[in-house]
């Protein structure tokens, strides 16, 4: 039996359903604190699977506003769930969710902790990203090391020195003792 040209071992990447797609089309800034919400409001219809309550949600609300509704694709993501758009007389836009649909927590629940699992290693990724990119060399800093090195084969082209430079004698400068003057280090010949 053959591996079709796959070597043992290898995993060969599965295509995302739409529901993963949207789970991991959230901006990288919000995605936490979105799944975050999103994975609450799931688990608690997961736990009361038959009570209203948790089925409506108000897309007007500050904190579901600033988590999901201005957050690029979270209501995209809401509606590949299941939830239903709708205008409420009295409420306004909310989110709701069809009695007929059930949430289990091995497809949806465990989908959101997989996509904050994924965007915990992006975060990762990005960050890793920024601190090589802080590292590289700034246009000025490559500017002056062109400039060094030009100067140095510069030098390297004029050739070696021809004269070097040579020690000359000072005369009528001050006069300095040495350890020899003063008899330091001299053997006194004695035996």
């Amino acid at each position: 039996m053959g591996y079709a040209g796959y070597s043992p071992g290898n995993v060969v990447a599965e295509k995302l359903t739409p529901l993963q797609q949207a789970l991991q089309g959230l901006p990288l800034e919000q995605a936490a604190e979105t799944l975050e919400i999103i994975h609450k409001l799931t688990k608690n219809i997961v736990a009361n699977p038959k009570d209203d309550k948790f089925r409506k949600i108000k897309l007007t609300n500050a904190k579901i506003a600033e988590k999901i509704t201005d957050v690029p694709g979270a209501v995209d993501l809401m509606k590949e769930m299941g939830w239903v758009a709708k205008e409420i007389e009295g409420e306004g836009s909310v989110l709701e969710l069809p009695s007929s649909l059930r949430f289990r927590h091995e497809s949806e629940v465990v989908a959101i902790i997989d996509a904050k699992d994924y965007y915990k290693k992006q975060a990762e990724i990005e960050k890793r990203r920024r601190v090589r990119s802080s590292k590289e060399k700034t246009a000025e800093e490559e500017a002056m090391q062109k400039k060094i090195e030009a100067d140095r084969k510069e030098k390297e082209a004029e050739g070696p020195v021809t004269q070097g430079s040579v020690a000359k004698k000072i005369v009528g400068g001050a006069h300095v003792i040495s350890a020899a003057d003063l008899g330091i280090g001299k053997s006194s010949g004695g035996g």
